[in-house]
């Protein structure tokens, strides 16, 4: 645990990428398998199920620090977040631990969830008794779920990459799809050649940056495929070893949550990957992404809801044909060979080619774009021809010209402190509009403004709170912001009536008065209209 935490302190003091990818080198080249194995599972965001519920855990560390419970509360808001919290406010350590972070995970950690409370707060007092500081704090990041430091996946390849002295892209692919942590796990990551594929492993997606500048700033129009981009779920079909597999951008199985898909399956050739997007589709056009909501995270899928939402797949690209990776070769020929087996498929209610959309000029292809909401899409996919398929999200060969964001000027109405950097600081905004005299509550939002001016809201809360309801605070209704938004239902949920997705500030309005908000009904004007 003690290098581990030690490593833990590294990432976090520093923002040089160097630096980073040296640290996690350090550390993999020496610690234990068992440990490596382990710390990869935490640096790539992976985490057991929460093992011990936050509430108990505030009401031990309280007692154990002799403090009452509203005065933790009353610290945990300033500090914003609980593992630091608790870390802090627990007695001085007399000693650190120098057992391994695998026996700490898995003799430790794991067991808990099976426990009884009273065996769970004797254990967690034991930990901390155990731990110093540094590994008090790692230690409650890992038992409440939230362990997170500043380094991304794509730097953790990086070094295991360096370690193994092959490719990152190599190691990316090995790093996807079902793992358990383990020496045999660690040994096979860095062996040269990586030891036997899972037969459901995917690859690392290919993701797109947003087109920040004029399309005409790309060059010619000739180089370029454009494409409508979808608002589903990005997914990986997989056909090998007799078996058919759906994964997730999120890394997630989900072949048995969409039965239309799975039955694709056998119409495809072994060896195939079918790069896609899972949407709802019915009678020929795609559904609100609202209804593909309703089978999300279902793990029973009654016929109604089947019959009411069945999806498709719409295939983007060709990443395996033949059982050989064909993620080098040129888009026009992963197209080209991706179209065939589409049609050969023969199942096309259930697997679509994602459609080409045509246009001589930038302008006309502005013009197709202008159209995207009236197709129920995002606006388009620009992908340049002659591009591999990457590891990632890489800049140059793939853009996502979205169209430009629903827009309502709102007025702040609450608002709470953040976590993590920005505790202390009020950060996590409400907002509402006018209904008939009276605000209503449409949004809560956190991104979008700049430090000094999150300073400054930030002293208009603390001046300007009319109400304390636990950590939220109202405020007098007197800025306004607007908001932009990617979509909007109507919401049964919801005291309007509405519910936006993505919002995000996008300026301070400090030109408006709040009494020129926008409205209920203007917000309503946005709504989809029903066929």
């Amino acid at each position: 645990m003690k290098a581990f935490a030690d490593l833990y302190a590294a990432l976090d003091e520093t923002t040089k990428t160097s630096v980073k990818v040296a640290a996690l080198v350090r550390y993999f080249e020496s610690a234990p398998r068992a440990d490596a194995a382990w710390a990869v599972y935490f640096l790539t965001g992976r985490k057991p199920k929460q093992v011990v519920p936050v509430a108990r855990l505030r009401t031990w560390a309280a007692a154990e620090a002799g403090v009452p419970d509203w005065l933790f509360e009353e610290s945990y808001h300033v500090v914003g977040d609980l593992a630091e919290m608790i870390a802090l406010l627990l007695p001085a350590p007399s000693r650190s631990s120098d057992r391994a972070l695998s026996e700490w995970v898995e003799q430790w950690l794991l067991p808990l969830r099976a426990s009884d409370e009273d065996a769970q707060r004797a254990a967690m007092l034991r930990a901390w008794a155990e731990l110093d500081d540094r590994q008090r704090f790692v230690w409650n990041k890992l038992i409440t779920g939230a362990f997170r430091v500043g380094v991304s996946q794509q730097l953790v390849t990086r070094a295991l990459a360096e370690v193994a002295g092959t490719d990152a892209a190599t190691l990316a692919h090995r790093l996807m799809g079902a793992w358990e942590p383990s020496p045999s796990f660690f040994d096979a990551l860095l062996a040269p050649e990586g030891g036997d594929a899972d037969a459901s492993r995917p690859y690392p997606f290919c993701l797109a940056h947003p087109l920040e500048v004029s399309p005409e700033d790309l060059g010619p129009i000739e180089p370029w495929q454009a494409e409508w981009k979808w608002d589903g779920i990005r997914s990986q079909l997989i056909r090998r070893a007799g078996g058919t597999f759906l994964w997730s951008r999120g890394e997630e199985l989900v072949t048995d949550r969409y039965p239309e898909i799975a039955a694709v399956g056998p119409y495809l050739p072994e060896g195939t990957v079918i790069d896609g997007e899972i949407l709802p589709w019915l009678g020929g056009e795609v559904l609100p992404f609202a209804q593909l909501q309703r089978r999300i995270g279902r793990k029973s899928l009654g016929k109604k809801l089947l019959a009411e939402v069945p999806v498709v797949l719409m295939a983007y690209d060709l990443m395996e044909d033949a059982g050989v990776d064909v993620r080098d070769r040129p888009l026009e020929w992963r197209r080209a060979r991706l179209t065939e087996l589409v049609v050969g498929a023969a199942c096309d209610t259930r697997l679509l080619l994602s459609p080409l959309v045509e246009a001589e000029t930038w302008t006309e292809l502005a013009a197709r774009r202008a159209t995207s909401r009236g197709n129920s899409v995002e606006g388009l996919m620009l992908k340049r021809h002659g591009s591999p398929y990457r590891v990632g999200r890489v800049r140059g060969d793939w853009w996502k010209w979205k169209v430009d964001p629903h827009t309502v000027d709102a007025v702040l109405i609450a608002a709470q402190r953040g976590s993590g950097k920005r505790a202390g600081l009020y950060t996590d905004y409400t907002f509402g509009v006018w209904d008939e005299g009276r605000l209503v509550t449409i949004a809560k939002a956190y991104s979008g403004l700049t430090d000094e001016e999150i300073r400054r809201v930030d002293a208009f809360v603390r001046r300007h709170t009319v109400e304390k309801f636990g950590p939220v605070r109202t405020v007098r209704p007197d800025l306004v912001f607007e908001l932009g938004f990617e979509a909007i239902q109507r919401s049964t949920r919801h005291k309007s009536g509405v519910a936006v997705r993505f919002p995000r500030i996008l300026r301070w309005r400090e030109d408006k008065p709040a009494a020129e908000a926008d409205t209920l009904d203007a917000l309503r004007a946005l709504l989809p209209q029903a066929p």
